[in-house]
């Protein structure tokens, strides 16, 4: 497989924990979202995926994007360990965790969108992630055991760890989440989440790196 990522993306990160998590080994082939006025707006990539976004994954002879596509197929091609629980209403909240973040949170903060705020970037990232984290707050003090959903490691936790890193680095206060700032805590010591992390990467620049 051939993982294109970019250190700080944060739906690039949920698939590199998911391929840490099942052990799949991979070639890594970066795309600076920055440099060069953004190499994901390259004619190569686009022809890679069209949507001109990381993470794209190429396995199995197929070229997959967006993060949750991604980590569906790797689950259904590589089921251990288990991303999804089998009780459906476990998976439903996994599922609705995981989209919360995906589609509630991470789009409005992202650089695209971000480049259009202008001076207004910062308060505007913070509007958005305080807004989602005070419902996800309220849903996890529901359905989380040790991790978000029960104590089993799933794709709503895939999704967690990356979405706090970003509120850390948009300087949102984190003390009204003690559940989420708990949980991120217990996910952050384990190994996949470690070699997965954006300190940790081949593109990471240096002043970056753990």
């Amino acid at each position: 497989p051939i993982l294109y990522s970019y250190f700080r993306s944060s739906c690039s990160w949920r698939v590199r924990i998911a391929l840490a998590l099942k052990g799949i080994s991979y070639d890594l082939v970066p795309v600076n979202l920055i440099k060069d006025g953004g190499q994901q707006f390259s004619a190569e990539f686009k022809a890679l995926n069209p949507m001109q976004q990381v993470p794209a994954l190429k396995i199995d002879g197929i070229t997959l994007s967006q993060s949750l596509a991604i980590i569906n197929y790797l689950e259904d091609t590589h089921p251990n360990p288990r991303l999804l629980p089998q009780d459906p209403k476990k998976r439903a909240q996994v599922r609705m965790i995981a989209d919360h973040i995906v589609s509630g949170i991470q789009p409005l903060q992202n650089l695209s969108v971000l480049k259009q705020m202008g001076e207004k970037k910062m308060e505007w990232a913070q509007n958005c992630i305080t807004s989602g984290f005070q419902a996800l707050e309220q849903i996890l003090q529901h359905t989380a055991g040790c991790y978000c959903v029960g104590d089993e490691v799933s794709v709503a936790d895939l999704c967690l760890v990356p979405q706090v890193a970003n509120a850390e680095r948009f300087k949102v206060d984190m003390g009204p989440y003690p559940t989420i700032t708990r949980i991120n805590k217990a996910l952050l010591d384990l190994e996949a989440f470690k070699i997965s992390h954006p300190s940790r990467q081949p593109d990471t620049p240096a002043e970056l790196r753990a």
